[in-house]
């Protein structure tokens, strides 16, 4: 596994208490960076950033922008200027057909994962861009460049997702500030709760690789963004498809 320097660094991670969030937290932190891990499940963020030193752990709803405000606050105050910040929050939703697909449950999706990514991106962008220096990842979805059959909530906002990114890249472009996302396919996290036995089916014979996505191979190349080594790509898509992706 590649080794960075990020001693002197404080990094915010969404959905950091586990999963892939939680990989690259301990990525990060192996490499010197200090952590804050933000989650809606408070409990578990708790218990997560007990494993590192100095991390602070943050009960939040990325949906919500005083939450995320509030979470900002009480990083910096523990932390310092945030350098580093990876959106992992989000959730998959059930499957449907569009034609029968909940409406408030299509609402909720679009909230949480692309107006949540907005929000956090909007929090950190400023002290970046005083600073002249920092690195965003958003986590995307290899269902934001494919749309998934039966998932048009997930698959929407993921596509959002890539094009806020690749905006808010083309606005920080003259500082050394790297904005970009990332596409996986799915890893075996807790989003697999959400989807029925017949959509993870489906994922999985769409990946050319024939498995899915190990939590250590998405924090490898995520750490590698969030590196000052990474000092030309921004607003860009990485793929971690395991070759599903067409372009």
């Amino acid at each position: 596994m590649a080794t960075y320097d990020f001693s002197g660094q404080s990094a915010i991670i969404t959905g950091g208490a586990q999963g892939i969030g939680l990989a690259v937290a301990e990525h990060l932190a192996r490499d010197g960076a200090r952590v804050a891990l933000w989650d809606r499940d408070e409990a578990l963020a708790q218990e997560s950033a007990a494993k590192f030193e100095g991390a602070v752990a943050c009960g939040v709803d990325i949906a919500d922008w005083d939450s995320v405000q509030a979470a900002m606050a009480k990083t910096t105050d523990a932390l310092g200027p945030v350098s580093i910040c990876v959106n992992s929050a989000g959730v998959a939703g059930s499957n449907a057909p569009v034609v029968d697909y909940d409406v408030a449950e299509f609402q909720q999706i679009v909230n949480i994962n692309l107006m949540g990514t907005f929000h956090v991106n909007r929090a950190v962008a400023p002290g970046m861009r005083e600073a002249g220096y920092g690195r965003i990842v958003n986590i995307a979805s290899i269902a934001g460049k494919e749309g998934n059959p039966k998932a048009s909530a997930y698959s929407a906002s993921k596509a959002g997702v890539i094009g806020l990114t690749k905006s808010l890249g083309k606005e920080l472009s003259d500082m050394d500030i790297a904005v970009n996302c990332v596409t996986p396919a799915a890893a075996r996290t807790r989003i697999f709760d959400q989807m029925s036995q017949e959509h993870i089916d489906y994922m999985l014979s769409k990946i050319p690789r024939g498995r899915f996505l190990e939590l250590g191979e998405a924090a490898s190349m995520i750490a590698f963004l969030c590196s000052r080594e990474n000092s030309f790509t921004t607003g860009a898509v990485f793929d971690l498809s395991g070759g599903r992706a067409t372009y």
